[in-house]
This record gives structure tokens, C-alpha cells and sequence, in this order.
């Protein structure tokens, strides 16, 4: 079974000229070519079943292409969707009319902003969007807004609580969305949780609508400063935690705690609450367990040297405080694995299940948020005003 001639001398007019991508619209069986300012539509004639008719317009285009005279390279099918295809071969995979070659051209390492902008004609896909943007050099070029604002567009429409997360992270990278829409997609996370948790992982010390600092983080500010200045990582984080935005990180992520989705949006928010307090693990390793977590940090208080010691005899008062910090440190994935890899459950039964560890990290996150008006840990998220 052979091309219609009508169809093979159309498509051989096609690749003469200078062709940039190619996408086949399967139900219309018609085939789109890019061109410098231009697109071309090539309507085809099938000699037999659809499916089979476009498989071999697909060898044609790769024995044209690549020079495979067996048509549909075989290696395709070998691809791990994970951007390993030769960089030297990019554009060239942009005129098979394959899916899975548009999505491997999507992640390879070497993505230019041209080729983005090729890519995103050929499957114009959230999913292809979010690959590219992973890319720098999408994300500084002329394509990074333009593929943000079709996420932040089609956001409220996506379902997967994981792949929110990852857009959200996405699109809030420098210089994509403007500050209203960065606003307006925080606001809508009041409904739904996994919106506040792509703010944490991207946003973690610029979240909207922050709190006020600590009521007595003016009376340590100063004396934390001098330990900062002489470059005592804990002393820095402790003042950041203290301040505006080191309590609205801690009342967001508290509240998103309380309220689990599933668990693997559970394991991603242990990690981002890790991850935030880093700087206090030092050199440890992080626990495998709350209870190994919060023995590890009554050691370290009792025989305190370098950092912590000078922290400690600098502000002796915040004493509490300092060693929830060294608690939530630990904080990951690994405390609440032999939970989650047991069970499927989510929401108010997962909050359920997941008692024994985050009943100890609401105690360290009820020292955080001491202040004067209220009792630790009485509130969750609710700012006071915007600033």
C-alpha cells in the first residue's frame, strides 16, 4: 500500500520549502506545515483505513527527514518522554507529525526559545507548555509568557492536584505573570489547597498577603542582626521566621497540614516545609522518624557548640523557639512514608492517619507563632491586611 500520488507530490512540495514544524490533525486527516510566517494545509486522500493511511505518511515524513528507509524510526519508540533526544536532531524531529517526538523535543536539555515557539505550534498541550518552561532559556525568551499565560488561563480546569502544584511553581517563575494575576490565582487557592502549595514551593519568603511579624520581633531584631552579619545561618533563619514573612510561610503551610488532599501532596509539602528549614540542619541528616527528629534536636540543645551556642547565649529567651526550628528541619517525605505507603486515604481520614507525626510539628509550629494577642497555634491563615 502506497501514498496517493495526489498526496506524495503535495507533501514532496511541502518538504522542498523551508518547513519549521509539522502537526497532522488525525480526525480531519489534514496535514499542517509551519513555515516563516506562513502555514501550510495539505489535505489527505486515504487509499485505505485512516490509521493505517497515516502511518504512512509518518515514514514518509521520517525517510525524508532522517534518512530511515524503514520509515518510522524505531528509536522513537525507545524515547522516555524525559528529553533525551540528540540535540542535533531537534528540528528535525519537529517534521515527523509524531506526538512523542514533539514531547521529546519538548524536554531535551538543548531547547532554544525558536525551537519553543516551533514546539508549541506543533501541540499546543498544558503538558508541553510545562515541560518547556522547566527550560531557562524558554522562560527568559519571548515563548516564557506566553506559555505562562496559557497555564494561569486553563488552570482552574486542571484536576491533578500534583500537576496544579507544578504550574503554579511554573508560572510564578520571574517575569511570567503580572502581580493581579499572580493575586488572583493565590486568592483561588482559599478554596483550593493545592494552590497554596505551588506558592510555597515557588514563592516561600514573597507569598501574597502576608502577616505581621512576630509581636516581639522588634525586641530581637537587633541582636539577631549582629549574629547574621557575622554569617550564623540559624540566626538568620530564626530572624526571618520572626518577621512578616517567616510567619505567613508558617500559617499557610500550617493550614495546608490540617488539610491534607491526598498523600502525594502531603509528601510534596513535607519536602517544601523541609526545604524551607534547611539552613538549620547544618550538617546532620534528616531523621527518618518525628520522634528520632525531636531527640537528635534535645542533643543538640544540651551539648550546643558553634551556631547554635552562640544563638542560644545571644537570645536565651528564644530557647523554645529555636529548638522547634531545629525540630521542623527534619521535616520531609521520609517522616511520613510508612504512613502514606500504607494507606489510600485522603482528606479528613488521611489528616487522621497522619496524627502521629504532625501532632509533634503543630507543637514546634505553635511556638513559631507565639504572640501577645493570641495562644500558640489557635489560628490558621487569615491576614490581617494586605501590604
Amino acid at each position: 500500500m502506497e501514498l496517493s500520488s495526489e498526496d506524495l507530490l503535495r507533501l514532496n512540495v511541502l518538504l522542498a520549502n523551508d518547513i519549521e514544524a509539522i502537526r497532522i490533525d488525525e480526525q480531519n486527516m489534514t496535514l499542517h506545515g509551519l513555515t516563516r510566517g506562513n502555514e501550510a494545509r495539505v489535505p489527505l486522500n486515504p487509499t485505505c483505513r485512516p490509521e493505517k493511511y497515516l502511518r504512512l505518511v509518518r515514514e514518509m515524513l521520517s525517510s525524508h527527514v532522517l534518512g530511515s528507509p524503514g520509515g518510522y524510526p524505531v528509536f522513537l519508540q525507545r524515547w522516555t518522554r524525559m528529553g533525551q533526544a540528540r540535540e542535533t536532531q531537534l528540528d528535525k524531529l519537529l517534521l515527523l507529525g509524531e506526538p512523542e517526538a514533539v514531547t521529546a523535543v519538548a524536554g531535551a536539555s538543548g531547547l532554544s526559545d525558536d525551537l519553543a515557539r516551533r514546539t508549541w505550534w506543533a501541540m499546543p498541550t498544558a503538558d508541553i507548555a510545562r515541560r518547556m518552561l522547566e527550560k531557562q532559556a524558554v522562560v527568559q525568551g519571548k515563548m516564557g509568557k506566553e506559555l505562562a499565560e496559557h497555564l494561569a488561563e486553563h488552570l482552574p480546569f486542571e484536576s491533578d492536584p500534583m500537576l496544579v502544584i507544578a504550574t503554579i511553581r511554573l508560572i510564578l517563575q520571574p517575569g511570567l505573570i503580572d502581580a493581579e494575576t499572580r493575586d488572583r490565582i493565590f486568592r483561588l487557592g482559599t478554596h483550593r489547597n493545592a494552590y497554596h502549595i505551588g506558592f510555597l514551593e515557588a514563592l516561600p519568603d514573597e507569598l501574597p498577603d502576608p502577616l505581621p511579624a512576630r509581636d516581639d520581633h522588634e525586641k530581637y531584631r537587633d541582636r539577631l542582626a549582629t549574629l547574621t552579619v557575622g554569617g550564623n545561618t540559624l540566626a538568620d533563619l530564626l530572624a526571618k521566621l520572626l518577621d512578616s514573612q517567616g510567619q505567613t510561610f508558617l500559617a499557610i503551610s500550617e493550614t495546608q497540614l490540617q488539610h491534607p488532599i491526598d498523600k502525594y501532596t502531603v509528601a510534596r509539602l513535607m519536602d517544601i516545609i523541609g526545604n524551607y528549614f534547611k539552613p538549620a540542619l547544618g550538617a546532620q541528616k534528616p531523621a527518618g522518624a518525628i520522634g528520632v527528629a525531636i531527640a537528635c534536636t534535645e542533643k543538640l540543645m544540651t551539648a550546643a557548640s558553634g551556631e547554635p551556642a552562640a544563638l542560644l547565649e545571644t537570645v536565651p529567651e528564644l530557647r523554645e523557639e529555636i529548638a522547634a526550628m531545629l525540630t521542623l528541619a527534619h521535616t520531609g517525605e521520609a517522616l511520613v512514608t510508612p504512613i502514606i505507603a500504607a494507606s489510600t486515604a485522603s482528606g479528613t481520614l488521611l489528616r487522621r492517619k497522619l496524627e502521629p507525626v504532625l501532632g509533634p510539628l503543630f507543637q514546634q509550629y505553635a511556638v513559631l507563632r507565639r504572640t501577645d494577642r493570641q495562644s500558640p497555634g489557635s489560628v490558621g491563615y487569615a491576614p490581617e491586611k494586605r501590604r
